[in-house]
């Protein structure tokens, strides 16, 4: 075929995808786009055949969906799972679909009408409280990350076209940051839930100076309490560590839990 692509001299086939986005910014199809010099070897992996950011043509016939952002609508949910039933592979795209994201910081209010008043006053709007992909589908493959990191995408794809198991990082953002030799943030009275993230991001905050936001995640067997503790040897205030765990969703219950005891303790 003349489009067919080898691998050591080994025909792989080049799967039909496609992208699609709920409720959020679309950062993270953008970059996808971003890839600059390396995007014509990453559209060489995969047949694109629906990308609304990206083309005007469309079709169904896919058999991997990537989908971005957090379902807040009923139609969303039905799109959702018109898109699991046509796809062999679903891949949550992004902290929106696998957590929820910036969108269900709405949720912690626990009152969605109040929320839809002070938003958009008497007009009506319909809105549900956001929710990650897993929700209402099975989801096959998370990739965290807000915006997802594109070299971490492209190193999955090639590993979904060759049939190689992917595999996420086991171990915490700090591991990374320590590799690039960074200066603790905690050392400079910043607060960063690097030692409870899943790794992945190759630091990217921290490595500027910036605080981890957990978009990423708890790593498995995050110690919370441990952090509390960092928290408290620094003299940084949980309430600000509760800003950080609220914000993305991969911590919603830790959050819960810390907002819950530091209402009691007023």
């Amino acid at each position: 075929m003349k489009d067919e692509k080898k691998y050591l001299g080994v025909a792989v086939p080049r799967p039909k995808v496609g992208f699609f986005e709920l409720s959020s910014c679309e950062g993270c199809q953008l970059q996808l786009l971003n890839n600059e010099s390396t995007l014509l070897d990453f559209l060489d992996l995969v047949k694109i055949v629906n990308f609304r950011e990206a083309m005007k043509e469309s079709s169904d016939a896919y058999q991997i969906a990537f989908v971005e952002g957090s379902v807040t609508r009923k139609d969303e949910v039905d799109r959702l799972q018109k898109i699991r039933h046509n796809a062999e592979l679903v891949v949550a795209l992004g902290s929106c679909a696998c957590f929820g994201g910036v969108n269900q910081l709405k949720n912690r209010f626990h009152d969605l009408g109040w929320v839809k008043r002070e938003v958009y006053g008497d007009y009506p709007i319909d809105s549900q409280e956001a929710q990650p992909l897993s929700a209402f589908i099975k989801v096959d493959l998370e990739i965290f990350g807000c915006p997802i990191k594109k070299e971490e995408v492209e190193r999955i794809v090639t590993n979904l076209v060759l049939g190689k198991e992917v595999r996420h990082p086991q171990y915490p953002v700090c591991m990374e940051c320590k590799a690039h030799e960074n200066i603790c943030l905690f050392d400079l009275g910043e607060p960063c839930l690097g030692p409870v993230t899943r790794a992945g991001c190759d630091a990217w905050c921290p490595s500027n100076r910036l605080g981890c936001w957990g978009c990423r995640g708890p790593a498995p067997a995050a110690n919370l309490s441990e952090l509390e503790r960092i928290v408290a040897r620094h003299d940084i205030p949980l309430e600000r560590l509760l800003d950080r765990l609220e914000c993305f969703g991969g911590f919603s219950g830790e959050a819960e839990r810390l907002r819950t005891r530091l209402e009691a303790a007023e």
